[in-house]
């Protein structure tokens, strides 16, 4: 039988559908509630470990499972129209205080071509919501 190493490169089908990246929470209810608020929509959850969560055609597992200096350290890149109308939304959903140590920084056009605004969740996993003013390079 041939291994994948003696397949000719034309005959390789590596199609990717989805990068789901597994998202830490400090405390799960809290953490589903703000990604809810914000708008992400519930796709399936256990209800106490793990849930799939979808933001346009974006998704990510959210876990029940903290380790300070990884959540602190992960990063999450979404890439929006509007860096100020983001800020905005974020802001009114924070502005109730329920979500503990969640918070929200102005928009900032940063040196690499994009306006940010940054938002830390629960556990302090930082959001970046990125408008692109000039082509990024991919």
């Amino acid at each position: 039988m041939p291994s994948l190493h003696d397949r000719d490169d034309a005959q390789l089908n590596l199609a990717v559908s989805d990068v789901r990246p597994f998202v830490p929470s400090r405390e799960f209810d809290v953490s589903r509630r703000f990604y809810a608020a914000i708008g992400f929509t519930t796709i399936w959850t256990d209800d106490e470990t793990l849930a799939l969560l979808e933001l346009g055609d974006s998704r990510i597992m959210l876990q029940n499972y903290f380790v300070r200096d990884w959540a602190h350290n992960f990063m999450i890149v979404i890439e929006v129209a509007d860096a100020a109308d983001w800020h905005q939304h974020l802001h009114e959903v924070l502005g109730h205080g329920e979500f503990g140590d969640a918070r929200v920084s102005e928009p900032v056009d940063e040196e690499w071509g994009a306006r940010v605004t940054y938002a830390w969740d629960p556990c302090g996993v930082l959001l970046h919501f990125t408008q692109w003013l000039t082509s990024p390079e991919r």
